[in-house]
């Protein structure tokens, strides 16, 4: 830690600042031979008119501890004698109209477990990390497999009813990640937030591993340990809005400090929130600094941003135009997140079609790498939500997310949004009965994990169950004990890792040279069939969206040849009835749509067939 210097004030103001966590907040500050002689504590309120320190250690009398006024822009600091670590603290801000204000430290590293909201004195430094060879070889993720499992660190597993910690976590979430073939697992929001039922979107510590489960250190041993296992680790934010609590950032000095001035750009209605204005330097130096600090700190692999259409548009709608300095922002947290690591993950939650989102910020982009696609999402599911007998007037929901599919870098994602507020599961969403749930459900999921782009799905939704989510109670691994959830939690684990171990499924994600349709257009039978390319395999994916079965379906493709059955979710170790294709499929002469090769498989009811050509 360095005390704050002119350089650090200018660049804060300006907007430039990418580590102001380094100066603001709390620090132990050392002699010579390392030894922790004093704590500084150092705040940022210029419309303040006096700043105190209420602690644990001074009885919360603030008159004992009053700060500085370091310099005319509003900085305040004060040096108190002896370590002071995991002590706990407040900033009793006094303001010009008499009013004082509770505060808690907007650069703090820790805080008091909920509902208590003082922050607490805390060091990073002294974390031995063992993620070296990790950062060494991970590699950029465009033709690699991605397959994201999205997950809430309290509600995945727990202990008599309780959060588990950090370190409690880690070895059941690394084997079961390792086991069903996820190559990162994206936290819902991780730093601090005070009410449970917010799930972390509406933080008031931006620079705090949540008290929750366990200290910042048991937050960097579980992402250490997830490194060494070969898992990156993907972390959800939000930079556009902060919560009003009393104690958090809104208002910190009495004034709109870091949101917008007038009430109508910063109210935002939906969501009882605060919009943060991007206009001021100070804002985007203290949500940049938040990023590069996860990122730097805490070897967080990527961000996953939430609301990206409330930063592009003003209030997140198009009539009331483009957002200027949140495009601005954007555009410079990319720069810098990839000028520090160039294979980081830059994910935006966006549901707007604003052009060139995941295209680099020197080719007139936004500077994302990735994309959430919402559109693929919504029409997914809604065909699936439908009558399989009326599914042919629904055909293009099948069909159409192609037409844009290489306009932007996508992630294919079923998240948590699709599973709560009475939304049903996944495999709830399904019609029909048990049986007929479940097949439609490994339908939906082969469909997914071999369409072109990354995958992510939410926690539980592997398991085929018919609980919606709920924030207060872990996943519902009881039902794994009935053999039917047994087999549809062995058919995700067989699908994931045929996706990991097949070049083809991820190759050209990104580019048209990997995916070509084969069947396209029999809306009266809603059977689809496509090929994926890779630089040495071709995959063949065909689709029966009903419960019809064709003893023969004829199937276009690329080469003359044998094509083995990888995978067919009909098979009766998923649950299904059996009709597979046990034996090598070998093509026939004729034209069948863009190839004049083609396969004569057998469809069983609602089934996906994953084959593979063999020279």
């Amino acid at each position: 830690m360095r005390i704050i210097d002119q350089h650090d004030i200018d660049t804060y103001l300006q907007g430039t600042h990418a580590y102001a966590y380094r100066f603001l907040g709390a620090h132990l500050l050392k002699n010579e031979k390392g030894e922790v002689i004093s704590t500084q504590f150092t705040v940022y309120a210029p419309h303040a008119k006096e700043v105190r320190l209420i602690a644990s250690f001074n009885q919360y009398e603030g008159w004992k501890h009053v700060l500085t006024k370091i310099n005319h822009q509003g900085f305040y600091r004060i040096e108190i004698p002896g370590n002071l670590e995991w002590e706990t603290y407040k900033y009793e801000i006094h303001t010009h109209d008499g009013h004082i204000l509770y505060k808690a430290d907007p650069f703090a590293f820790f805080s008091e477990v909920r509902p208590d909201t003082g922050s607490k004195v805390c060091r990073l430094d002294h974390y031995q990390w063992h993620d070296e060879k990790w950062h060494k070889t991970k590699k950029k993720s465009y033709q690699e497999p991605v397959l994201i499992y999205e997950m809430h660190l309290g509600s995945w597993q727990r202990k008599y009813g309780q959060y588990k910690t950090y370190g409690e976590l880690a070895p059941d979430l690394i084997h079961y990640l390792q086991d069903y073939g996820y190559t990162h697992v994206e936290f819902l929001p991780a730093y601090e937030h005070p009410l449970d039922d917010s799930w972390g979107y509406q933080g008031t510590g931006y620079f705090a591993a949540t008290s929750r489960y366990g200290s910042p250190h048991d937050f960097m041993y579980l992402i250490d340990q997830l490194h060494q296992a070969g898992i990156g680790v993907i972390m959800d934010f939000v930079v556009g809005h902060i919560c009003r609590d009393a104690h958090g950032l809104s208002f910190f000095d009495g004034t709109p400090l870091y949101e917008y001035s007038d009430t109508f750009h910063r109210e935002n209605v939906v969501w009882g929130t605060n919009n943060l204005d991007f206009s001021k330097g100070i804002t985007r130096s203290f949500m940049l600094s938040a990023l590069t600090f996860w990122q730097e700190v805490f070897h967080i692999d990527g961000f996953r941003l939430d609301a990206v259409a409330n930063l592009i548009y003003y209030l997140g709608d198009m009539n009331q135009g483009v957002n200027p300095d949140a495009i601005a922002f954007l555009k410079q947290a990319s720069t810098h997140l990839f000028k520090i690591d160039d294979r980081f993950l830059f994910i935006a939650e966006d549901s707007t079609a604003y052009p060139k989102v995941t295209h680099p910020v020197d080719q007139g982009g936004l500077g994302f790498n990735y994309k959430w696609n919402m559109g693929f999402m919504n029409d997914v599911l809604s065909y699936f939500k439908a009558d399989p007998l009326f599914r042919k007037h629904h055909h293009n929901q099948i069909t159409f997310s192609m037409v844009y599919a290489y306009n932007e870098q996508f992630v294919l994602p079923f998240s948590h949004d699709e599973v709560v507020h009475m939304k049903g599961s996944l495999a709830n969403k399904m019609p029909g009965d048990l049986w007929q749930k479940h097949a439609q459900w490994r339908l939906l999921l082969a469909f997914w994990m071999t369409h072109p782009g990354k995958k992510l799905l939410f926690m539980g939704q592997e398991f085929a169950g018919f609980h919606e989510w709920d924030v207060h109670r872990e996943l519902p691994w009881e039902i794994l004990a009935d053999p039917v959830y047994q087999k549809q939690h062995a058919y995700f684990k067989s699908l994931a890792w045929v996706y990991r171990n097949h070049p083809a499924l991820y190759q050209y994600d990104h580019k048209p040279k990997g995916f070509q349709w084969s069947v396209v257009d029999d809306k009266n039978q809603s059977v689809f069939a496509f090929a994926r390319y890779g630089d040495d395999e071709t995959i063949i994916v065909v689709l029966n969206m009903t419960p019809n079965t064709h003893q023969t379906y004829d199937i276009g493709v690329p080469y003359s040849g044998n094509y083995q059955e990888i995978l067919n979710s009909n098979d009766e170790t998923y649950q299904g009835t059996g009709l597979i294709n046990p034996k090598t499929l070998i093509t026939k002469v004729g034209e069948r749509g863009p190839f004049k090769h083609h396969l004569q498989p057998r469809l069983g009811p609602f089934s996906a067939l994953i084959l593979k050509y063999k020279p």
